[in-house]
């Protein structure tokens, strides 16, 4: 008889290349789909290239343009214009800018029950919504599974998040994942995938569980997933595609790892306080609290359904004088909806700002609030200076939240906004925007490839030295985001295919003599502390240091997608055997490191300058302690 197994399992079972099911363990998965955005497509296709096939070899691959959508110069429309002939020629779906957010569009047109997915950006899994196993993963990585590579990773342990209960009130799907949050802290999903059961989940429709998957992610989660179910079936027959419907569950016997539990019930408005998407508050302690500025969106909370919400308690009234409110719906096809029942009017009218179906100020593109500002958003993270204000105070909250905050110019307790509205329910013939999307022809053998002058070819890095000496070129403290190491924003992100040129801006906003000091010594290595890494996909965060001469990264401990960052380009991940150690080592201090000796998950002994030692280990398997020595993945890639 056949072991019950949990949806998580059985999707890996499916799908599984090499290794074996055994958490910790190094395994391979076939992959059905992948997506890019454009802010790391661009390198991610630069990498495809240079692997050299003339095809995708996925059943699906899509390339969405929805993060450098403003266009201030040739730098973003030429990375477009390449991005387009790319899909063109290798058989690559493009989204044009202004179509929507990829996570958004995946939802409403692409992702499947059952389907392995793996995107260029961290809140890809906002797909396991339908139920799909949907893995944020760097770009080369992406680059790999579209040449028909495995995807490699370890085989994560499952987390049973046993919801029971039913929301009330204004207690909304964001809240969830708020408290869920508050529970386990923004390294509590590391190696782990939460997998949510129990009777509490067919209350739920599949924008609100998309919404709770994509932000999983600041878990540090492998992913998140649901099961498919008949809410499932609703939304995809609603999206014009039941035919894409499978039931996916656990087996009734399914074992798990760990389980929390949520009772929905229990509830209230909750939001994330500065500057971590984990630092849980209800609302009501906020009362008072004045709000300059509030924004509804990004691809955690930017579908019809939290639209709808917000057009409802707007409709006949004014925003606060004092608060701007920004509404950016996730896609052309939420628009239509809106549009077709007249809920558009409600937006406008109120004084809000209708932007373009993009991501815009999530990332710090556009929409920047006052010095010092107080912001309501509905996104996924609230890190310093992420906004594109360094000194702003921004707040994650549900839609409900955020809407109530701009009519009454402050936080309020949630028991004085009176009646909620009713919960949406999607069209039941939603408006395609199929046309939109840009299918590429049967064969791409002719189209010619596009290149502006930003595009700059990649760098092919050296081998792992025997020895490597250098200095701690910056220390840094615990939880170091992507966005600490690699800024967002629009005037570097459109560096994005000039490596050279985004490099200069590495650790801007921690230390601003960082590329210079780095320069001088001629490479070096960065000390930090717990979850170095957490936050966005970014594989500019470990390549652009790369260029820059780091050669090691030595931490207490490190997030896992910007682990395999460094990893694929050919940095050592070392954490210290002792993390009393990091007390110790200080910045300039000078460091030789025997790489030769270096073994699989062993300890290795650095030589610090002055005659001590300090003792770090690592997690690598013999496979990736291999693509290090070679200088990284891409190295290690023969031509198909």
């Amino acid at each position: 008889m056949a072991k019950a197994r949990n949806l998580t399992q059985k999707i890996i079972a499916q799908h599984l290349v090499s290794g074996k099911m055994v958490p910790g363990g190094e395994i391979g998965l076939r992959i059905d789909q992948t997506l890019t955005q454009d802010a790391t497509g661009t390198m991610a296709y630069l990498q495809f290239e240079a692997i050299g096939i003339p095809r995708v070899r996925t059943e699906l691959s899509v390339s969405y343009v929805d993060h450098n959508t403003l266009q201030t110069g040739f730098r973003n429309a030429d990375d477009h214009r390449y991005l387009r002939s790319i899909a063109a020629k290798y058989g690559i779906v493009f989204s044009p800018a202004g179509t929507g957010i990829c996570h958004q569009l995946h939802l409403e047109n692409f992702a499947k029950p059952g389907k392995t997915l793996i995107g260029s950006d961290s809140h890809t899994p906002t797909a396991g919504g339908v139920g799909a196993l949907a893995i944020g993963a760097g770009g080369l990585s992406v680059a790999l599974a579209m040449a028909g590579e495995p995807y490699m990773l370890p085989m994560p342990k499952v987390v049973r998040v046993l919801l029971t209960g039913q929301l009330t009130g204004w207690a909304s799907a964001k809240d969830i994942i708020l408290r869920l949050l508050g529970m386990l802290t923004v390294k509590g999903g590391v190696g782990k995938v939460m997998e949510f059961s129990g009777p509490g989940v067919a209350t739920l429709t599949v924008p609100e569980r998309a919404t709770i998957t994509n932000m999983g992610a600041e878990l540090g989660a492998t992913t998140s997933i649901f099961p498919s179910d008949g809410q499932t079936k609703k939304f995809l027959a609603r999206m014009g595609r039941p035919e894409d419907f499978v039931a996916m569950s656990a087996d009734p016997k399914a074992t798990y790892d760990e389980e929390v539990e949520i009772d929905l019930s229990a509830l209230e408005p909750l939001a994330a306080a500065p500057h971590m998407p984990d630092r849980m508050v209800p609302i009501r302690e906020l009362d008072g609290m004045k709000v300059d500025q509030a924004a509804i969106g990004s691809c955690t909370n930017s579908s019809y359904i939290d639209m709808k919400a917000t057009a409802q308690i707007l409709k006949g009234k004014r925003i606060n004088p004092g608060t701007d409110l920004l509404i950016a719906p996730g896609s052309k096809q939420v628009l239509k909806m809106l549009a077709t029942e007249g809920l558009l009017d409600p937006l406008w009218d109120s004084g809000a700002r209708i932007l373009e179906c993009a991501c815009g100020p999530c990332i710090g593109i556009g929409g920047s609030p006052v010095s010092k500002g107080v912001c309501a958003r509905t996104f996924n993270r609230n890190f310093e200076g992420r906004s594109g204000t360094q000194d702003a105070q921004v707040y994650l909250v549900s839609p409900l939240t955020a809407v109530n905050a701009a009519l009454n110019g402050k936080f309020t307790d949630p028991a004085t906004w009176g009646e909620p509205p009713v919960k949406a329910e999607l069209p039941r013939k939603a408006p395609g925007i199929r046309q939109l999307f840009l299918f590429p022809p049967e064969d791409g053998a002719n189209v010619e490839i596009l290149r502006g002058p930003n595009i700059v070819a990649l760098e092919r890095f050296g081998t792992l030295e025997a020895t490597l000496e250098g200095r701690v070129a910056l220390k840094v403290g615990d939880n170091i985001t992507t966005d600490h190491i690699m800024p967002a924003g629009a005037a570097i992100m459109a560096l994005r295919s000039n490596i050279p040129a985004i490099s200069e801006h590495v650790f801007g906003k921690v230390d601003p003599e960082f590329v210079g000091r780095i320069k001088n010594l001629g490479g070096g290595f960065i000390l930090g502390g717990e979850n170095y890494g957490q936050g966005s996909s970014r594989e500019h965060a470990a390549l652009a240091p790369r260029h820059l001469g780091v050669r090691a990264v030595i931490v207490k401990s490190l997030a896992r997608i910007h682990r395999a960052n460094l990893i694929n380009f050919g940095i050592l991940p070392l954490l210290l055997a002792d993390k009393a150690d990091y007390d110790i080592l200080a910045q300039g201090a000078k460091l030789t490191i025997p790489a030769s000796d270096l073994k699989p998950g062993k300890p290795l002994d650095l030589a610090v300058e002055g005659g001590k030692k300090v003792t770090v280990t690592n997690d690598l398997t013999a496979k990736e302690l291999e693509i290090i020595q070679s200088g990284g993945l891409l190295n290690t890639v023969r031509l198909a």
